[in-house]
């Protein structure tokens, strides 16, 4: 699988996409740079995955890539997982909003797909 080396090695860039996916998942949204974004869409569609499968081998792996953070396993599996049953990927959208202050970044944000709102559109 190709990943973004993100300017840093190997194990700050898994921590950081660890943190970056548990804020999305309990959060909603966060605000970062858009190939951060880019990267971390991949590890939240993953846990969300997990969480739809639902069997104990999901649940271990989601647990040991988000650093053993129970709480936020558990929203996956109890609340995230059911929300998007009927979903096949896609959970969340990145917004760009443009560059950044200072040093130029371009910014993003990346947040869940809302479902509910979907099925009230139709």
């Amino acid at each position: 699988m190709a990943y973004r080396k993100l300017g840093v090695d190997n194990k700050h860039r898994r921590s950081m996409l660890a943190t970056l996916t548990k804020q999305v998942i309990m959060n909603g949204s966060i605000t970062t740079t858009e190939t951060r974004a880019k990267e971390v869409r991949k590890a939240v569609d993953k846990m969300i995955t997990y969480g739809k499968k639902g069997d104990l081998g999901s649940r271990r792996r989601a647990l040991a890539f988000l650093h053993n953070d129970k709480a936020v396993v558990n929203k996956i599996f109890n609340e995230l997982a059911p929300l998007y049953a009927n979903r096949n990927g896609g959970y969340t959208q990145i917004f760009k909003l443009g560059e950044r202050r200072g040093d130029g970044a371009l910014l993003a944000i990346i947040k869940l797909v809302d479902e509910e709102t979907k099925e009230e559109a139709k």
